[in-house]
């Protein structure tokens, strides 16, 4: 055989074998399972957080956190067993339904729990009981006796026993919690010291007791102002677009021209103080104001040279990077322009931040019902201080309470994750359907049901990175704020730097897991692939990703603060009736607060919109060039820019090769030496 054959077979199929190794990006064309493992470790493990919830249930601590419990370990409205070691327990209290404290305003304010001793009692006093035949009559004519088990109600003001073992008098009038069956007083100033040691800047107990009547006296005004941040953040998200490209040059325009100014400014102070200097030495003898004026105007001078030379180089790397990186912020603009498009044709996005919010607040709740069910389970504890009877985890089971807070971690960062792969999902529909009219009745419903049936594993593992690095920073800020002023400055540093670390590895993971999530609704492929797919775009167009977030990102910044003050300026002038401006400031920081969390949650959709659209783009002018069967994906807005950025290769490309024809005409004409011509 022809060994010239052969060898070009050989080269054929390393061709073909490098084709079929490659893998191409192919939208919306085939779908399956990514990370099946991860989803069944994620099943096991909610399973595990339900097994949490199932314990408490069984163990009894469900029901003495809801019924409540006594401080001899009975359960309120049922029959308690008998706890060995502890006298009166194992009551019956079938007919003693709630919770009273005999001193409800004995508060132990750095572990937030009341001291007092808490009996099961039948109804709570809805009167003030002044004296010991209050409390006698009280329980001959309820059946509710409210000093300890063992004394007599008949007995009440004869027995020595009554001060230690009855109420405290005089018994304020009190009523039930709903659901949680506590006797709560009526007039709850006796917690004002509690409040007060919670609300650590406020000093006055009048200040907060006038800021609280402000906030009760203007929540009307407080749930309309936030309902009106709620619509200027929906309204934004779709005006934008019209608004951008005149945000984003004023903004360069702002920061080019304060730059020159400040240059300026520093150059005409030092050439003013080495012209003229500025005598403003104290009365001294000549000859020693003479030479303390020198020092101190070289001194000077040479600080405003070192401002000035430091300013002028700020301000040329600034203007040289506005002019190459002008293309790119024309890229931003564009980018923002056909974000708005995609929330016109699914005005469903907007609905995102409620179904997220809605989600992590329900989960937020179970979270933290479990958790105080888990306070109230385990065995049976003697505290030698007070006596009371408390439950405690012991041995193994008091990890349960490390895994529950696991899990209040990697589900709330999946949810996020199901926001954002939900969003790259219905993205990533509208910009690879070339016709608009085709889209989905409900893109975003289309994107939840492929989120559900093939990429939860995928969710599931991004979420689980970003836990790995939450915890630690978690542990690290906890060390660190439980040894203030006691650690030294070294292992201060060390401390905060650690957590900064984590903190910026925290947000760039978050950056690149959701452009794995985009890619990964663009492919279908596992959450690693997808991440070095993403990344490689990423650093192919890094001075494009770094304008379009440097940018982006300070405009939706703007954009925040921009219905921040609108919704705090309406606020200023629906408070004005009140005559009282100390009652301003707390009905104003709940609503200042509240309108920037709202402005956050809708622009960070926008954000993700943007973020999406750009990596699609950049896929689509990496594979594509609009040759025909090559034709781009992309918006006409898109389109305009990718022409625009062709005519100014084009341009360029035609001016260098002019330079190369003058340059070889130059050459062939240098050989031409006298004398060489034939005569």
């Amino acid at each position: 055989m022809d060994p010239k054959r052969l060898s070009s077979s050989s080269q054929q199929q390393v061709q073909l074998r490098k084709k079929r190794t490659k893998r191409e990006w192919r939208p919306l064309e085939d779908r399956s399972c990514t990370d099946l493992p991860w989803f069944l470790l994620f099943t096991v493990f909610c399973v595990g957080m339900g097994s949490i919830c199932g314990f408490t249930i069984v163990t009894g601590g469900a029901a003495r956190l809801v019924f409540g419990y006594d401080s001899y370990g009975n359960t309120c409205g049922q029959r308690n067993e008998l706890i060995e070691g502890v006298r009166l327990s194992g009551l019956d209290h079938t007919d003693r339904k709630f919770v009273f404290f005999l001193d409800p305003c004995n508060i132990d304010i750095v572990q937030r729990k009341i001291k007092s001793v808490a009996l099961c009692v039948s109804l709570c006093p809805a009167e003030e009981l002044k004296t010991y035949q209050d409390l006698k009559r009280f329980g001959m004519v309820n059946g509710s006796e409210l000093c300890s088990y063992e004394l007599a109600a008949h007995k009440y003001p004869s027995l020595p026993e009554r001060i230690d073992k009855c109420p405290k008098l005089p018994v304020p009038p009190s009523k039930p919690l709903p659901v949680f069956n506590r006797c709560t007083p009526v007039d709850v100033s006796c917690y004002a010291k509690f409040a007060e040691a919670v609300v650590t800047f406020v000093g006055d107990s009048s200040v907060l007791h006038r800021l609280i009547a402000g906030v009760a006296a203007s929540k009307e005004i407080i749930i309309g102002l936030c309902v009106l941040a709620l619509a200027l953040s929906m309204i934004l998200m779709v005006i934008i677009r019209y608004i951008s490209a005149v945000l984003v040059w004023i903004l360069t325009s702002l920061v080019v021209l304060g730059s020159l100014a400040g240059t300026g400014v520093l150059w005409w102070l030092y050439i003013d103080h080495r012209l003229y200097g500025n005598d403003t030495s104290p009365k001294l003898p000549k000859e020693a104001k003479e030479e303390m004026k020198a020092e101190l105007s070289a001194d000077s001078g040479q600080a405003l040279l070192v401002y000035a030379v430091s300013a002028t180089v700020f301000t040329i790397i600034l203007l040289l990077l506005m002019l190459f990186m002008r293309k790119r912020v024309a890229l931003t603009i564009a980018l923002f322009h056909v974000a708005g498009k995609v929330f016109i044709h699914l005005p469903l996005l907007t609905l995102q931040p409620f179904v997220t919010f809605l989600a992590l607040l329900l989960f937020w709740i179970y979270w933290i019902l479990v958790l105080l069910f888990l306070g109230t389970s385990g065995n049976p504890e003697q505290n030698e201080e007070t006596g009371l009877t408390e439950f405690r985890l012991t041995g193994p089971l008091q990890y349960l309470t490390w895994y529950h807070a696991v899990g209040l971690v990697w589900i709330s960062e999946f949810i996020l994750a199901c926001q954002q792969m939900t969003v790259a999902g219905a993205v990533v529909t509208y910009y690879f359907t070339r016709d608009k009219n085709r889209l989905p009745v409900t893109p975003i419903l289309s994107s939840v049901l492929r989120l559900v049936r093939y990429h939860l594993g995928t969710v599931a593992k991004g979420s689980f990175i970003i836990t790995l690095v939450k915890i630690p920073r978690l542990i690290l800020m906890y060390i660190h704020n439980q040894l203030k002023g006691r650690e030294n400055v070294c292992a201060r540093l060390l401390l905060k730097t650690c957590i900064c670390c984590l903190w910026c590895l925290e947000k760039c993971l978050n950056y690149l897991n959701q452009n794995a999530y985009a890619a990964t609704a663009i492919n279908s492929t596992s959450f690693c692939t997808s991440a070095r797919d993403a990344f490689v775009i990423l650093v192919e167009n890094a001075l494009r990703v770094a304008t379009i977030n440097a940018i982006g990102d300070f405009v939706l910044f703007l954009a925040k603060i921009l219905i921040m003050t609108s919704t705090a300026f309406a606020g200023v002038l629906l408070l004005n009736y009140q005559r009282d401006y100390t009652e301003w400031l707390l009905p104003l920081i709940i609503v200042c607060l509240f309108s920037f969390l709202v402005a956050h949650c809708f622009l960070s959709i926008f954000e993700i919109v943007v973020d999406v659209l750009f990596l699609c783009f950049a896929i689509d002018t990496k594979y594509n060039d609009g040759t025909p069967g090559k034709e781009f994906f992309m918006d006409k807005a898109l389109m305009e820019f990718v022409e625009s950025s062709r005519r100014l290769g084009r341009a360029a490309e035609r001016g260098r090769s002019r330079v190369k024809e003058a340059v070889s005409e130059g050459a062939e004409m240098k050989p031409m030496a006298p004398g060489t011509s034939s005569a």
